[in-house]
């Protein structure tokens, strides 16, 4: 892969990674309602579910799905599903978790790396990407330079979004303040879907 072309991979994978979408969102309740640190294990389930998803979709999953329809369409609403329920959680959390707030947890490294598989965005990005910066002369070089940019920035991005919500903590101390973020929170990441699902 020619430099300027992994260069332009590079801002493609930061941009959809940093850009709203139903990771960015959960990571930003995360952030207020249980802080960065408790919210590590999500960022990294993030990066290393999405990289499977990359590496699935390279060599070859993306085209199971475009034989199969029906296989695509029921991983559209399965995702949709989760994310609606996900949604409500967040919605109707009213606190913000300490270490010692057993009424709430943050997403687990499993479930994050998980949630990719069934994440519309999370397909979307994969699906664009291996079509757009794989060489069919080099199908595996190409493949793993691909996860190897979304690698790069995938993580350092979606922190982002935490470190947002921990900024936050302080002026949503307020239970009202609190119980509105999370509210429109639950809105924004079930409103993600739209685009994607239809």
């Amino acid at each position: 892969m020619a430099l300027d072309l992994f260069l332009a991979l590079l801002v493609f994978a930061f941009v959809t990674s940093i850009t709203p979408g139903p990771n960015n969102f959960m990571l930003m309740a995360s952030g207020v309602n249980f802080g960065f640190v408790r919210t590590i294990p999500h960022m990294l389930g993030i990066g290393a579910g999405f990289l499977s998803l990359l590496l699935g979709v390279g060599f070859g999953l993306g085209a199971v799905l475009a034989a199969y329809p029906a296989l695509h369409t029921a991983l559209k609403v399965a995702g949709g599903a989760y994310l609606i329920y996900l949604a409500w959680r967040i919605a109707m959390s009213r606190s913000l978790g300490g270490k010692d707030d057993v009424s709430g947890r943050p997403m687990r490294f499993g479930e994050a790396a998980a949630f990719q598989w069934v994440n519309p965005k999370a397909w979307v990005m994969a699906i664009t990407a291996m079509s757009l910066y794989t060489n069919p002369a080099a199908p595996f070089l190409s493949v793993v330079l691909v996860a190897v940019a979304f690698a790069l920035v995938n993580v350092p991005s979606v922190s982002t979004w935490a470190g947002f919500g921990v900024a936050m903590r302080g002026f949503l101390s307020d239970p009202a303040r609190l119980k509105w973020f999370n509210i429109a929170m639950g809105f924004a990441l079930a409103a993600s879907l739209w685009p994607m699902l239809a």
